[in-house]
């Protein structure tokens, strides 16, 4: 058997090869292949990018090793850390290679829950598994599922695979909430959709705003709307000063006065 080659055997008794080698106290399993000249070839390649700092993540390779593998490698030999997931440490950030052409920036804060997190991506949706459920990473800046690009976050840079913290904008935080300018200063408008959207006030603050929008859901689910309205969790705020402020915010005669249809509570 060839250096850093192991034979292997399935459930079904076929047989493949498993190629891994040690580096720095560090076990590193390249990976199964077919043959047992695939696996001695990542075995190779491996080495030679861990022994050759002229080797960088665009020096073409053979097909052997997988990119993730081989940005894994890179990383572990320029900054003597090794990840399972493809990220590169730079000095004052890291970069996560989803592929070879798609590559994320993340402030080192994020370093470790990203060498313990795979990166998936749905359309347009970046999404990590934790705890059985697939979490979207946009919630880590506080931007929730229903948010929308250019209206309620932007990338002040304009580049959408920069997730920096200070890169990222978050205009609009609270669902049902919009944040407009008018005469030169800003104001918070909050609406809720039942059969299209009913406007429920306009406020000088975003938390009023939030608290307006609970405050219609509790109206419309006491007056027998089934919908399940989310709820907005409003940051900074006691108890006592959410009981307050959610006395005093006045809502709109359309919802106070909703008549529930048929329509409304299916």
């Amino acid at each position: 058997m060839e250096k850093g080659v192991f034979l292997a055997k399935k459930k079904n008794g076929d047989i493949y090869f498993r190629a891994s080698l040690t580096h720095h106290g560090h076990h590193i399993s390249l990976g199964s292949f077919i043959t047992e000249s695939e696996a001695s070839e990542a075995y190779s390649e491996a080495s030679t990018i861990l022994n050759d700092n002229t080797i960088s993540l665009t020096t073409p390779l053979s097909s052997s090793l997988s990119f993730e593998k081989k940005v894994s490698l890179i990383n572990l030999r320029d900054n003597k850390m090794y990840f399972k997931n493809p990220i590169y440490i730079l000095p004052a950030y890291f970069e996560y290679y989803y592929s070879e052409d798609y590559i994320l920036k993340f402030d080192v804060d994020d370093l470790f829950y990203y060498a313990d997190h795979k990166i998936m991506k749905r359309g347009n949706h970046l999404f990590v598994a934790d705890y059985g459920m697939q979490i979207n990473i946009l919630s880590r800046y506080g931007i929730h599922n229903h948010s929308v690009p250019g209206k309620d976050y932007i990338f002040v840079n304009g580049d959408m695979t920069d997730l920096r913290y200070k890169n990222i904008l978050v205009i609009n935080r609270y669902k049902g909430v919009t944040r407009l300018e008018e005469s030169g200063r800003y104001i918070y408008i909050a609406k809720i959709h039942i059969n299209g959207d009913y406007i429920i006030g306009k406020y000088s603050s975003e938390n009023e705003a939030g608290i307006a929008y609970n405050k219609a859901a509790d109206i419309l689910n006491s007056r027998g709307v089934s919908i399940e309205f989310e709820r907005n969790y409003i940051d900074g705020l006691s108890s006592i000063q959410y009981s307050s402020l959610y006395n005093k915010i006045k809502i709109s005669k359309k919802i106070n006065n909703f008549n529930c249809s048929p329509a409304d509570i299916s």
